[in-house]
């Protein structure tokens, strides 16, 4: 059996299904480079990139294992998996503290303008305290749209600033609610209550441009969103609009409408986001700490090895 790797993933993976397997790396190939090296392997492990096409699946006819060492699926044709008797297994949950910990970090960084002060310490040569001044998260409400595991996360480390949390989740039981000490809320009801509204939802038909000109027309004039989601949520040229109007504070993002690396052919630096000083933005980092990793290593190596029935 011959195995796979095309992203930077944890080196226990290679190093355990080596004990099995031949395994080879080629990071990063396009789908169509992917397509054509498929053919002879009977494991793939991946993150995000390249979209996983019905191309792509035709072309691999000894695949069995697909293993995602990330959350999200929409990068792959699963009907087209399916059809062709390939498991594919993600890694819910597993990066949920990583992703957490950057939301966070996010908050703080567009509270207390840390970024835009070091940039003018560093680079201008400025010290100037006194053009800097913050806001603190004690005492404010923040939104949490999607209150899975990430969402409710971000909530327990928002309540130790001493925030108010209040959340919306159609998927969820009252208890959950209650057991996390969050408010339940319509989305509407989130937008209008929040001083900070974080996502932690799926893309899809349903959440696209959930985040458009009349949904932040609803909210406060100084709110900051965050976005560790995925990047198609927000429609960015609305948000653009707000975000030079002064409608809302700030927008802070680990994810874009068009992202480089494969997501979007064609991607480059062309939003119009990139012109906003009240928009910061890191590249998809949020579960790349080492911790992560490792943990996600773990899972996806104990799912291959159970697909497989590798002992």
């Amino acid at each position: 059996m011959k195995a796979l790797i095309i992203d930077v993933v944890h080196s226990a993976i290679a190093e355990e299904l080596g004990k099995y397997m031949e395994v080879d790396t080629k990071l990063l190939p396009t789908s169509e480079e992917l397509a054509e090296l498929i053919g002879d392997y009977e494991v793939l492990i991946m993150r995000v990139d390249p979209k996983i096409t019905k191309d792509v699946i035709d072309a691999a006819k000894k695949l069995k294992v697909i293993g995602v060492c990330s959350v999200g699926l929409n990068h792959i044709d699963m009907e087209a998996a399916k059809a062709a008797g390939i498991q594919v297994f993600n890694a819910p949950g597993l990066n949920g503290n990583a992703v957490a910990e950057l939301t966070l970090c996010k908050m703080l960084e567009m509270s207390r303008h840390t970024i835009p002060a070091c940039h003018d310490v560093k680079d201008n040569k400025q010290w100037d305290k006194y053009k800097f001044v913050g806001r603190e998260l004690r005492g404010k409400t923040l939104g949490v749209l999607g209150f899975g595991r990430i969402g409710q996360r971000v909530g327990e480390l928002a309540r130790v600033f001493k925030m108010d949390v209040v959340a919306y989740d159609p998927y969820l039981p009252a208890e959950v609610f209650e057991q996390q000490h969050a408010k339940s809320l319509s989305i509407d009801e989130v937008l209008k209550v929040s001083d900070y509204v974080t996502i932690h939802m799926p893309l899809n038909d349903e959440t696209r441009n959930l985040f458009n000109a009349k949904s932040i027309a609803e909210m406060k004039d100084d709110a900051i969103v965050l976005n560790m989601a995925r990047g198609g949520i927000v429609n960015e040229k609305d948000m653009y609009e707000a975000l030079k109007s002064g409608k809302i504070g700030g927008y802070a993002t680990d994810v874009m409408e068009n992202e480089l690396g494969g997501l979007t052919e064609g991607a480059g630096f062309d939003s119009p986001l990139f012109e906003c000083d009240n928009f910061i933005v890191t590249p998809h980092l949020g579960a790349q700490t080492v911790d992560a990793s490792y943990d996600i290593g773990q899972h996806i190596i104990g799912k291959v090895k159970e697909a497989l029935e590798l002992k």
